[in-house]
């Protein structure tokens, strides 16, 4: 074990694939040019050639063709969009050739295509720069997707993503990318479909996905220190989702939080809370409660951003109105302290 970046596991874990299985293949807009996609994709270029590493025309319907006919042909392609708003370009593959593939040949034909969709805030990017969006592919059937939060995660599900016969759509927080932790040296898979959990405790379980685990883990450590236990639960996989540490939760606190990075009406907190309500619902001391981004497009102006965010200020405002506890004084305390590290939208 050492200690690495987000950004650096997941180029450890391409590296590693490509070194292994000469039909792993990465591409997309900016994958070889300076940047590096935030600097994941670096060295690739160098150490495997042009046929393993290119760039490709800004086409994404185009280009995700491409990944399907590369995938059912021999290939392992992992096709990288910079920025998810724009994935939606390529929604006509992803939902109706894509996703369908292996169902329509009979499973005669596989598809091991990974679709990394970079997501998050940052420098004020607004409406179309901003989304998450992961609740619209776990919707899709024939779709996994995957949301990894800690390093160690972002290396394991990326190497169980490329080795996966089916399609995975890899969701990461741009932020994410600075985040440091232990990530062993060799490599490595975590089951697609397992959840996690982050921090222990006894009175509120808080369900998080993708960046809002960092502001719950925020909250957990302040709510520590004033004797309430907050149990954080990473589903780490919402398609398919593995419901049964959520479950086992909840029936030991009998409350729930789900604290989703994206929008609350129709998204994936609403499958939480659904399923949290069938399961627990004689255990249930009081509703479960959902947060997400506010119901309006993103805004600009860093104010109104900031609003738009719940953050770990708001998680533990939340559990406070549940438990019906007096206000914690939070003016000492220092929020959105990954925010420093982000430097631009690459």
């Amino acid at each position: 074990m050492r200690n690495i970046s987000f950004c650096e596991a997941v180029n450890e874990a391409l590296m590693q694939e490509m070194e292994r299985d000469s039909s792993v293949v990465v591409y997309g807009i900016g994958v070889p040019d300076h940047k590096k996609v935030f600097g994941t994709t670096r060295g690739l270029l160098e150490r495997f050639g042009p046929s393993r590493c290119f760039d490709t025309p800004l086409c994404e319907e185009a280009m995700t063709g491409f990944g399907l006919g590369a995938a059912i042909n021999g290939l392992r392609p992992v096709h990288v969009h910079i920025r998810v708003d724009f994935l939606l370009l390529a929604m006509n593959q992803l939902v109706n050739m894509v996703s369908c593939f292996a169902y329509e040949t009979g499973g005669k034909l596989k598809t091991p295509l990974v679709i990394r969709a970079i997501v998050g805030r940052g420098l004020g990017q607004g409406s179309q720069h901003s989304k998450s969006l992961h609740s619209y592919f776990s919707h899709i059937p024939g779709l996994k997707v995957v949301i990894p939060t800690t390093p160690r995660d972002a290396k394991g599900l990326m190497i169980a993503a490329i080795r996966d016969n089916n399609p995975v759509v890899y969701i990461e927080h741009r932020w994410l990318h600075w985040a440091v932790g232990e990530v062993p040296e060799e490599p490595y898979e975590i089951p697609i479909g397992e959840s996690q959990r982050l921090h222990t405790g006894d009175d509120v379980t808080l369900v998080g996905t993708s960046w809002m685990n960092v502001e719950a883990l925020k909250a957990a450590e302040i709510l520590d220190r004033h004797g309430v236990g907050l149990d954080v639960i990473d589903p780490r996989t919402i398609a398919p989702f593995d419901d049964s540490l959520v479950i086992q939760s909840v029936l030991k606190t009998g409350r729930c939080i789900v604290a989703d990075n994206d929008w609350v009406d129709s998204g994936f907190s609403a499958e939480v809370a659904a399923r949290v309500s069938e399961k627990c619902f004689g255990k249930l001391k009081s509703p479960v409660l959902r947060m997400g981004f506010a119901h309006t497009p993103c805004p600009t102006v860093r104010c109104l951003e900031n609003g738009f965010y719940p953050n770990a200020s708001n998680i533990i405002r939340l559990v406070e109105h549940m438990l019906n506890i007096h206000p914690i004084d939070l003016s000492g305390e220092d929020f959105y302290s990954h925010e420093r590290h982000f430097k631009g939208p690459f």
